[in-house]
């Protein structure tokens, strides 16, 4: 089986900057899923949990988005 450099050494300068652009792709693809969720916002608006219920500051998220 041919190696991946082998493969890229057959191809003209253009396609190898194209190949070189799709391997960026999909690393930054694999990057981001390996991006987790954080919740550090959490808590954030507690102060306001007397003044507002949550679907008011669900339609209020809503306006600013």
């Amino acid at each position: 089986m041919e190696s991946l450099e082998e493969k890229l050494a057959k191809l003209p300068p253009d396609l190898k900057q194209e190949a070189h652009d799709f391997i960026d792709f999909l690393l930054n693809k694999v990057q981001k899923k390996q991006e987790k969720l954080t919740l550090n916002w959490a808590g954030c608006l507690k102060q306001y949990k007397d003044q507002f219920s949550s679907v008011q500051l669900q339609k209020k998220a809503l306006e600013w988005r």
